[in-house]
């Protein structure tokens, strides 16, 4: 499977890293916003073996014909919200994407969603196989205690200005008001860390989730990846990838 990573910084890197060590895939370029390391190969960059990934700057080629003159089956997306908006390049060449990125806006939203109506789309602000997992789990639980308290403290590294896209989501998710329900803390280097408490009268339920590398972003990426090479176009989840729903396995194994 070829593959192209879109996001070169400490998250990127990490996930080129994974993409490096999967025998079944192989990353054939790296997209970056800056001009650094332009040129030279990512497995070169970060000290591995036979040469992969040549890194290219968008500020250098034209995006209208990029995706057209170097195919893949797959292009990750590890950079910003704004690089939604050559996703139409990517899906016209007929490129499947798994976008990871933490926050989009209303319009951006709209610009992946009409681009999946091209190619396949897999959108999840926190690719994680864990925290999909806990967002699952999270659900379940309030089905069953729904008279609880639940509030949501989301941790990472203390340059992260903005608030874990994925705090959002869960917020979303169980039908909270994310302005008052989810608490932020940034300190030192945390990867990230997603913490739900259910609190009912004389007992307290924690769900926890916590990133130790961002490897784990690239081993998320590449499983989702792999699971969306040969789907039709549209836009997917996380909770598809995984076939994760708590409640349904439930049911189905009462029934069985």
């Amino acid at each position: 499977m070829r593959i192209g990573l879109m996001g070169f910084g400490k998250t990127g890197k990490a996930v080129a890293e994974e993409l490096l060590k999967d025998s079944g895939s192989r990353l054939e370029w790296v997209l970056k916003s800056s001009t650094e390391h332009s040129g030279n190969y990512a497995s070169e960059v970060l000290g591995h073996g036979p040469l992969q990934g040549l890194i290219h700057s968008v500020q250098e080629v034209d995006l209208a014909t990029f995706f057209k003159k170097h195919p893949v089956d797959v292009m990750v997306d590890f950079s910003s919200a704004d690089s939604v908006h050559c996703y139409a390049s990517a899906a016209h060449a007929k490129v499947r994407i798994v976008s990871a990125i933490s926050n989009y806006s209303p319009y951006q939203l709209d610009v992946l969603k009409h681009a999946s109506r091209s190619t396949a789309i897999l959108y999840s602000p926190n690719i994680t196989i864990g925290i999909n997992f806990l967002l699952e789990a999270s659900k379940f639980l309030k089905t069953i205690i729904p008279h609880a308290d639940i509030e949501i403290v989301e941790e990472h590294f203390a340059a992260k200005k903005d608030r874990s896209g994925t705090a959002v989501r869960i917020a979303d998710q169980l039908g909270l008001n994310e302005r008052e329900h989810i608490h932020s803390v940034r300190v030192g280097g945390i990867v990230g860390k997603h913490e739900i408490i259910f609190g009912l009268e004389n007992q307290t339920i924690r769900l926890v989730h916590e990133s130790i590398s961002r490897n784990a972003f690239g081993q998320g990426a590449l499983y989702a990846a792999k699971w969306l090479s040969n789907k039709t176009a549209g836009l997917y989840t996380m909770e598809e990838v995984l076939g994760i729903n708590v409640g349904q396995r439930r049911t189905a194994l009462k029934s069985s």
